[in-house]
């Protein structure tokens, strides 16, 4: 702006000098003078709008630029992240292809087993323990066996009960499956539960007919028929163990129980 006034005042001097030096001037030389000014200045007005119009678009154009450098420095960056991505949704789209994975349910650990489990596993070598899967048992059959049957040995029926319902749930294919039935069955015994007791016994004789198990699971599903008043079915239980296993310990205890019944 104080470009534009001064360059003005020059013309203005310059125009007065020169009528100056005329001398003989008048009026009407004077007022062209002046319009002549005018235009110019108004033509010098424009010239200085187009300048900062061209000025402003050159500062534009250089900030573009600017950015533009900005962002080719930032490409790699950008397509390392695309890469990156494409790679994870191709994977992501190769699980959905093979099925979604399925989520198994944890089963917690009955109470006061947790501390014993941690203990016995801590005491088996990598081989003996199962692959840890959420869900899945981390422990052998033979070692989830020996802790409730140990539980049952040291007279701990609670313990000993949820160890074998635990078994029979997490292991239902092993060897060790009938004999958990049975061992549930007499921890329920010496609880007093002769409903549960017998529950399991009769079980353990439907399922495994074969099994050792069985001339002793039908003895002692007799007298816990007995203990809860259930005579017949008490009487029929031994009576099987005699048919069935006549040359069993099993059947000689059933003779002497049934003397007595009548």
């Amino acid at each position: 702006m104080c470009k534009k006034i001064v360059s003005r005042r020059i013309v203005v001097l310059i125009a007065g000098a020169i009528l100056s030096v005329a001398g003989c001037a008048n009026h009407a030389d004077f007022v062209e003078v002046r319009d002549h000014l005018s235009a110019v200045s108004k033509s010098h007005d424009q010239d200085q709008k187009r300048l900062d119009a061209l000025q402003r678009r050159v500062e534009s154009l250089e900030r573009v630029k600017d950015s533009e450098s900005a962002r080719q420095k930032l490409d790699p960056k950008f397509d390392e992240l695309s890469a990156r991505i494409q790679k994870l949704e191709g994977r992501l789209a190769k699980s959905d292809e093979g099925g979604a994975i399925p989520v198994v349910p944890r089963i917690e650990p009955a109470s006061g087993e947790q501390a014993r489990l941690s203990k016995s596993q801590k005491g088996t070598s990598p081989g003996d323990v199962s692959t840890m899967v959420p869900g899945v048992p981390t422990i052998t059959p033979t070692s989830a066996f020996n802790l409730a049957y140990n539980d049952y040995l040291n007279g701990k029926y609670d313990l000993a009960v949820a160890g074998f319902q635990r078994f029979v749930k997490d292991f239902p294919g092993t060897s060790l499956t009938p004999n958990a039935y049975y061992w549930l069955g007499e921890s329920y015994y010496q609880q007093k539960d002769y409903v549960r007791a017998m529950q399991s016994f009769e079980y353990l004789t439907a399922e495994y007919p074969g099994n050792e198990k069985v001339p002793a699971a039908l003895l002692k599903s007799g007298l816990a028929a007995g203990e809860t008043g259930d005579l017949a079915k008490s009487k029929k239980n031994l009576k099987r163990v005699i048919e069935e296993f006549p040359t069993s310990d099993e059947a000689k205890l059933a003779k002497n129980k049934l003397a007595d019944i009548r």
